[in-house]
């Protein structure tokens, strides 16, 4: 076991869409408290704020985990920029721990597993979360928008590289360390508000 599973135990990860966010409760990475999405019109409106606050008021979080969108290669912008600083702002204020993870270390979490690509670590972590496999969206079309189920997915996957990042990984630790995640057993139904 790392030192950030020990130190962390819940992890509330948020992952801003167009117009609101998606977000995943979890205690260490192998149990999902709860997940969702909020459609609020726009992903830097005031109430997206406030539902981030809520949230983090009812499940207490130890870490609050969002994407770094100041790395360089990332594509956050404009509102969904102005969300995840205003996240960092509130938790840091509610005495709350941010973890800013940058995309390309979920993408090097889940390299060794040959899903790579975003719609991949979302059925990599579908296997393994059966709770959300009904969330999964379709493929997507090139003429498609973005599923807004999509958010919940990288709300998860940010958490996990949080949650795998806390020790250097050698070539083979990391798929050691994702074989044992996809082999967990999920029969176990884990959704559900546990305060």
């Amino acid at each position: 076991m790392d030192f950030r599973r020990e130190i962390y135990r819940r992890v509330l990860s948020v992952d801003p869409t167009t117009r609101g966010f998606g977000y995943a409760v979890l205690e260490g990475p192998t149990f999902l408290v709860d997940w969702g999405t909020r459609d609020l019109g726009r992903a830097d409106s005031p109430r997206a704020l406030a539902h981030v606050a809520q949230l983090a008021d009812h499940y207490r979080p130890e870490v609050v985990v969002v994407e770094d969108a100041s790395h360089a290669g990332a594509r956050r912008r404009g509102r969904a920029q102005k969300l995840i600083d205003a996240i960092a702002e509130l938790a840091a204020k509610r005495g709350i721990d941010v973890a800013r993870i940058p995309r390309v270390h979920v993408h090097r979490l889940f390299e060794d597993t040959d899903r790579a690509t975003k719609r991949q670590i979302a059925q990599t972590i579908a296997g393994h979360f059966l709770e959300l496999a009904p969330r999964l969206p379709p493929v997507r079309k090139a003429w498609m928008s973005e599923d807004p189920h999509m958010s919940i997915f990288d709300a998860v996957a940010f958490a996990l590289a949080f949650y795998f990042q806390a020790e250097p990984l050698g070539p083979g630790d990391r798929s050691q360390q994702l074989r044992q995640l996809q082999s967990h057993d999920s029969s176990q139904d884990s959704h559900g508000a546990r305060p």
